[in-house]
């Protein structure tokens, strides 16, 4: 796979230039105001960081008072330093307030960066309470028992219709038994011409008379 050919980026350059320019000039105005050395080379180091920290304070929390104020005040001392050198000040002669200011610029950065790097927001976050526990798939959950159904409404029917006979609750009959008081039953039945009543097919099967009626019921 080829490598992509190398673009320049034409902001980031911008930026690089800007940059060196912006350092060069603080360098110059600190050099001037009686900062020689090392320190005068310190001085746009501070300006930049200070800059770039209250520039991530603002990205990271959102616009504050305090990283406002500090973002305007590095922005003044670079843009001041800019001026600065363009030829509105003597620099072979820099005034009072300019030594005054590069001098006390030091504990005024320390100050801000010390701010913007231990200083919290007043307001203490909403704290959200948690979500109830919800029971896995694998677990039972007890529920109540249900409640037993109604009963249902015994079906009302006409008057005068026909509805089937319900046989008389009794004693269980053995099939058998049945079958012989069917015979019976036919038998008198073709000497007599009358159905067998209860009382003949209980002394006729030797039974007592609640299994007689529930034999004569079955026969019904």
């Amino acid at each position: 796979m080829a490598r992509p050919a190398f673009r320049v980026d034409a902001v980031l350059v911008q930026a690089v230039i800007a940059g060196a320019l912006s350092f060069a000039h603080l360098h110059d105005l600190a050099d001037a105001a009686g900062q020689d050395g090392w320190k005068a080379w310190a001085y746009p180091i501070s300006v930049d960081l200070l800059l770039v920290a209250a520039w991530r304070r603002l990205r990271s929390e959102g616009p504050s008072r305090l990283a406002w104020c500090w973002f305007l005040i590095a922005l003044f001392a670079s843009l001041g330093a800019n001026v600065a050198t363009a030829g509105f000040l003597d620099l072979t002669h820099p005034p009072a307030w300019l030594r005054f200011g590069i001098a006390g610029w030091p504990a005024l950065a320390f100050l801000g960066g010390t701010l913007l790097a231990h200083s919290h927001s007043a307001e203490e976050p909403e704290l959200v309470p948690p979500a109830p526990a919800v029971p896995h798939s694998g677990t039972e959950v007890e529920r109540e028992p249900a409640p037993d159904p109604a009963p249902e409404p015994e079906p009302i029917t006409a008057a005068g219709e026909n509805t089937p006979a319900l046989a008389p609750a009794g004693p269980s009959v053995p099939a058998a038994l049945v079958d012989h008081a069917r015979k019976l039953a036919a038998d008198h039945h073709a000497r007599t011409g009358a159905p067998i009543d209860t009382d003949t097919l209980r002394a006729r099967l030797g039974v007592p008379p609640q299994l007689a009626e529930t034999i004569a019921a079955q026969l019904a």
